[in-house]
């Protein structure tokens, strides 16, 4: 059997004239073997080579969870390219910088988005080739794109070259890339295929934006193994969700804290149950131990997998489902053929029950950020070995006397909530232009859910008369759903440390009522 060193090989090897007739994805309703998917891939690959794409070159992706997405990815990788996710709600403000910053060579993006990605490419004094994809007619958008070129000479690439930038947000409140190489990234589907205990009879369910790397990682899997990807758009329809788990006999069912919230709500109002479903999964925010008794009556069959990663790596850790009720609140210990250790800020190796950040060594660790080595070197530090570098996750846990890990917090400034990582400058930014408002300091604030909140501490101009529903509104008028947030306290001012910076801490610290009790954060 050929040796899978690139992430592209993975579809070459279930696209062999054995397997070429597996459903390779579902979508829509719509059914989609393997030999379509590397047919497609390949044409898009043309295409894009005769644009001008070359091996390294980024190829940005705007596109809604669609057979257009899962093609392009491919497509782009054949043609020696890096593809870089972009959210599909994302803004055009937002989607501008990505471009530039990654110095996109070819842009395809969701039709229905255009007047989203025409706004962008406005704004860049070189805009990337864009592709228009529409689903109504899948694989019609290739057969209306301009030119192709054979794809008998291979672009080049191995395995230490980069496979994907995936942007998360920082601290600064710019995006930041995420670079993995293609190393990395096998690696990582490896991995998560063996400790999820997967085969290729799997049916997997993903309504979590390939955007996000938890979903991505769906597809990736299921491209691995030869198995089924059911894609749906998203979870917005619970009726919609069931059904497809119940058609299609899913049997791994990926999600959140929110969606399993949904579920467990709704099982409450009317008892379900999905029998078929065999792996649950759940990442992004810990998986409230309150919650198991009844995801074990919804999912009567399912090993429940609690788990904690983040972009710059893909996975950390994962808890044994059979130990999760033995280890409540746990997120295990590290995925196969890794290592982690929990340093004090001095660098020194704590003890069990004492809290020390992360640390991560293995082949998933990322290379860098692209064009950030400032940002680069405040994640990756010197290792145990000669010239190595470990990932600092900067996330604080402790370890009970067998290593098990349990989240204690974070050291920076990011927020997680709904599996995202939020940058509270970039929401503050946007809260500062809505007319009205004076000054504006965000913060997480923990959610059972959500993993943490948002919440915005407001000083606005009394003469505006603004109220917490303006502000959202203002707010979902710039930013990402996932960014707006879902509190808004009004203050006539904010604490200011003796540097002057806003005092966040101490907005934390108080027991703050909304402004119909007090109007005072100081």
């Amino acid at each position: 059997m050929k040796v899978q060193r690139l992430l592209h090989d993975l579809l070459l090897e279930r696209a062999n004239p054995g397997e070429q007739d597996r459903i390779a994805l579902i979508v829509g309703g719509q059914t989609f073997t393997y030999g379509q998917l590397l047919a497609q891939a390949e044409r898009l690959a043309g295409i894009l080579r005769a644009s001008g794409v070359e091996r390294g070159d980024r190829v940005a992706l705007l596109l809604e969870n669609s057979w257009a997405a899962a093609v392009s990815i491919f497509g782009a990788l054949l043609a020696g390219a890096v593809f870089v996710l972009i959210h599909p709600q994302t803004k055009a403000e937002k989607l501008a910088f990505i471009l530039g910053d990654s110095g996109a060579r070819a842009l395809i993006a969701d039709g229905r988005l255009e007047e989203t990605y025409r706004d962008a490419l406005a704004r860049l004094a070189l805009p990337p080739h864009l592709i228009q994809a529409d689903d109504s007619s899948p694989g019609g958008w290739l057969a209306s794109a301009e030119g192709s070129q054979s794809l008998d000479a291979s672009p080049g690439v191995i395995p230490l070259d980069l496979a994907a930038i995936i942007y998360t947000s920082g601290s600064t409140g710019t995006p930041k890339g995420v670079m993995q190489t293609h190393q990395s990234m096998v690696f990582a589907v490896g991995s998560l295929i063996e400790y999820l205990r997967l085969t290729r009879d799997a049916r997997i369910l993903c309504v979590l934006p390939l955007s996000f790397d938890y979903g991505l990682y769906q597809l990736l899997m299921a491209v691995a193994l030869g198995a089924r990807l059911v894609l749906e758009h998203s979870f917005t329809f619970l009726g919609q969700t069931l059904e497809a788990v119940r058609r299609e006999q899913i049997t791994v069912f990926p999600g959140v804290p929110t969606l399993f919230a949904t579920l467990i709500d709704a099982h409450r109002r009317s008892p379900l149950c999905l029998p078929t479903v065999t792996r649950l999964t759940n990442t992004a925010a810990a998986l409230p131990p309150e919650f198991v008794p009844s995801l074990r009556e919804i999912f009567p069959n399912a090993l429940i997998y609690a788990m904690y990663g983040l972009t710059e790596c893909k996975r950390v850790s994962y808890l044994e489902p059979e130990l999760l009720e033995a280890k409540p609140g746990s997120v295990g210990k590290a995925i196969p053929g890794t290592e982690v250790y929990l340093l004090s800020a001095d660098g020194n190796p704590v003890p069990p029950g004492t809290p020390g950040i992360l640390h991560v060594r293995g082949p998933h660790v990322m290379a860098g950020y692209w064009n950030r080595p400032d940002l680069s070197a405040h994640m990756l530090k010197p290792g145990k070995l000669p010239g190595e570098r470990v990932l600092c996750t900067h996330d604080l846990f402790r370890s009970d006397a067998e290593g098990f890990l349990y989240f204690v917090g974070r050291t920076d400034d990011i927020i997680k909530t709904r599996g995202e990582k939020v940058s509270p400058v970039e929401i503050e930014n946007a809260l500062h232009r809505i007319p009205g408002v004076h000054a504006a300091a965000v913060v997480g604030v923990p959610d059972p859910v959500l993993g943490a909140a948002i919440r915005a501490y407001i000083v606005a101009d009394p003469a505006a008369a603004l109220t917490a529903r303006a502000i959202r509104a203002g707010s979902a008028a710039l930013l990402e759903p996932h960014m707006v947030p879902s509190q808004v306290v009004f203050c006539t001012q904010l604490p200011r440390s003796p540097n002057g910076k806003v005092d966040k801490r101490a907005l934390l610290d108080k027991t703050l009522q909304s402004s119909a009790a007090s109007n005072e954060c100081d």
